[in-house]
This record gives C-alpha cells, structure tokens and sequence, in this order.
C-alpha cells in the first residue's frame, strides 16, 4: 500500500489518551491509515506505519515505527506491535499478544491471546539478526503459545493452544505440546479461516 500523506493529521479525544504519530526520529513521517477506523483508549501508533483500511483495535495497543498493516485487520487489548513488521489483509490478532521486529504476518491468520512470538535467538549473549517469525496464510495460531526465533508456521497449519514451537511448521501441519510435535493436519481442518 503507498501511503498517502495529503491526508490531514487525524485527532482524536483527549480523554482517550491516543497517540496517534510518535515521533521517533527527526525525519519520520506521520502514520498513514485507510477508511473506517476504530482505534480504542490507551493505544499508541509511531511514525511511519500505514494501516489499511477496516482497522479495528482494543486498549492499549502499541504499534512501533516501519508497520505496515492491510485491510480489515483486529488488533486485540494489550497487544504490541514492535515494528519492522508486515501483517497482510483479513487479519485477526487477540490480546495480550506479543510480535517483534522483524515479523511477517500474511493474510487471514489468526492468532489467539497471549501469543509470545520471539526474534533474539540468543538474548542478551551474542550479537544475532533479530529474525521474527513468519506465519503464512491462512495459518491459525492458538492461545498461551510461544514460537522460538526464525520460526515459520506453514500456510493452513494450526498451533495447538499451549504449544511452545521450536522448528518451523510445514504447511497444513499440526503443532501440539511442549516442545511441539509436529504432525499432519487432519483432513476436516484443511479449511480456511472463517472471521
């Protein structure tokens, strides 16, 4: 999506505390969003992100510099957003979920509350390319999980609730338990997402 910066700056109520364009550097530019917007109290959105339109938010949110959000995409209470992320179109993310730097998140994905995605392979050790996860299409991600750094989650695949993911995820696969077991998706589950 190319931004389109002819837009005014758009303002919202004091009471709901709204951030809307933290500058962050000297020369960043304005977030950019599409039509038909809910951004909810609390929540924080830097320079440089483009949203598309349809944007829905709960509390509390926080989207860091260099995001770029497709259409009809839900961000869920308490969510952060690191930044240097992609999430594609028809996009639902629940709360309390945790994205770094350095992630891809393609269309109709879901993902459930309490997700923890991580991108430092070895924190705080050795210097390492921060590499987020990628999640392609379609792929349905359950509650209270973990993914490892550089994890992809194959498209169609489902993470079952809990998993605590640690190699990659074929496409219409299975991850269950901790560590996840890898196992092929049965055959009623091979079915897109339905928001």
């Amino acid at each position: 999506m190319q931004p389109d910066y002819s837009k005014p700056e758009l303002t919202f109520p004091a009471d709901q505390n709204i951030q809307f364009g933290v500058k962050y550097s000297p020369n960043s530019k304005p977030p950019v969003i599409g039509n038909n917007y809910t951004i909810r109290s609390n929540s924080i959105i830097y320079n440089d992100v483009v949203i598309g339109d349809n944007f829905r938010t709960g509390h509390n949110v926080v989207i860091r510099e260099n995001t770029n959000i497709g259409d009809d995409v839900l961000i869920g209470t308490n969510t952060v957003i690191e930044g240097d992320v992609i999430i594609g179109n028809d996009v639902s993310i629940q709360s309390n979920v945790y994205i770094p730097t350095n992630s891809v998140i393609e269309d109709n994905v879901f993902i459930g509350p309490c997700a923890c995605f991580t991108n430092d392979k070895y924190p705080v050790r050795i210097n390492y390319e921060l590499q987020g996860p990628k999640v392609r299409r379609g792929a349905s991600i359950g509650g209270n999980t973990t993914f490892l750094s550089n994890v992809e989650v194959g498209e169609g695949s489902i993470v079952a609730a809990g998993a605590i993911v640690i190699h990659s995820v074929p496409p219409f696969y299975l991850a269950i338990g901790t560590p996840a077991r890898i196992k092929p998706l049965p055959d009623h589950l091979k079915v897109p997402n339905r928001f």
